[in-house]
């Protein structure tokens, strides 16, 4: 469906229904289905093959229905007047009384929500009057899904629907971080840098180098991937390569994250230009894509992340 109030009454109404529907955020596009609904939620993982230890984030309309559900902190709390709506997602512990299905998150004790900053998302949840589960819309542990193509070439009728509202503009997930005793633990890189955040909130973030437990998306060791291997930090390719440049780095033309070396538009192109690099890759009987340098800096570490974890899936 293109965009339209009447294609968001029309979702709306699909996902108190119990169905799933596809809809575009800031960051990527994202499968939604009611969060309080048992049915609806292992329809969601069915329909992205999404192993069941994987916890969902949830999206909201607004910070009181968030606090409908999760306990807020000090912390967690400036960080939402701060960042929010936006590509921040809070992991939170959850309300005993929420009504949220217990399939979203495996451990039953902590909940990570967003609240979007896209207005057809918003105009989305709210309109539904429900919580909205919604993983990126695509299959589980593939390139996560930029545009409405992106979804139905993924997904292929595992949807109700689709509503196409164009390119998401970030093109990476959420940063997703939780509130500890020790401060907020960065648990997944994304479209909101942690030097923005700890320059903001005036505090340092906390990273676990080796997480025990998985409480946030993003956190498998192999996700993100394409059909073709990754090869990360390339300066030039090799035989049987494709190469996806950076900066002065790489071919010129489309296959270049930024020719002028810029990172926001690296990650607003990223898993598109990924995904073209593997079609490509695929055509010409090739099985690598040799990526070019990302610097480990502001968005570049999120896009170094996608990668590394992107590169530990063998061709299939």
């Amino acid at each position: 469906m293109s965009a339209s109030p009447r294609s968001v009454a029309r979702g709306a109404n699909l996902l108190r229904a119990g169905k799933l529907v596809a809809f575009p955020t800031e960051t990527v596009y994202g499968l939604g289905a009611d969060a309080t609904n048992d049915l609806a939620v292992a329809a969601l993982f069915a329909a992205k093959g999404r192993p069941a230890n994987n916890p969902l984030i949830v999206h909201l309309a607004h910070v009181a229905d968030a606090k409908r559900l999760v306990r807020f902190d000090p912390l967690s709390q400036r960080a939402a007047d701060t960042f929010w709506p936006g590509p921040l997602t809070l992991v939170l512990p959850l309300l005993a009384d929420s009504g949220i299905s217990r399939l979203v998150s495996p451990n039953r004790q902590t909940l990570a929500v967003r609240i979007p900053s896209h207005n057809l998302a918003r105009e989305l949840i709210e309109t539904a009057g429900i919580p909205v589960a919604a993983p990126s819309a695509n299959m589980s542990g593939r390139v996560s899904p930029t545009n409405a193509d992106h979804v139905i070439a993924d997904l292929n009728g595992r949807a109700d629907a689709v509503i196409d509202a164009g390119a998401c503009p970030c093109g990476l997930e959420s940063t997703v971080f939780r509130s500890t005793g020790r401060g907020l633990e960065l648990l997944r890189p994304g479209a909101l840098s942690a030097e923005i955040i700890e320059e903001r909130l005036g505090i340092k973030l906390v990273i676990d180098p080796s997480p025990t437990e998985v409480v946030s998306p993003g956190q498998m060791a192999v996700h993100y991937s394409p059909r073709s291997r990754v090869r990360m930090n390339a300066v030039s390719e090799l035989d049987g390569e494709v190469l996806l440049g950076f900066g002065l780095h790489g071919p010129t033309g489309e296959l270049n994250l930024s020719p002028k070396g810029d990172l926001n538009e690296a990650a607003a192109r990223f898993y598109s230009l990924l995904r073209a690099a593997d079609e490509f890759a695929l055509r010409i009987g090739g099985a690598t894509i040799a990526v070019s340098p990302i610097p480990e800096s502001g968005l570049g570490k999120a896009i170094n992340d996608r990668l590394r974890r992107a590169s530990c899936q063998p061709l299939s």
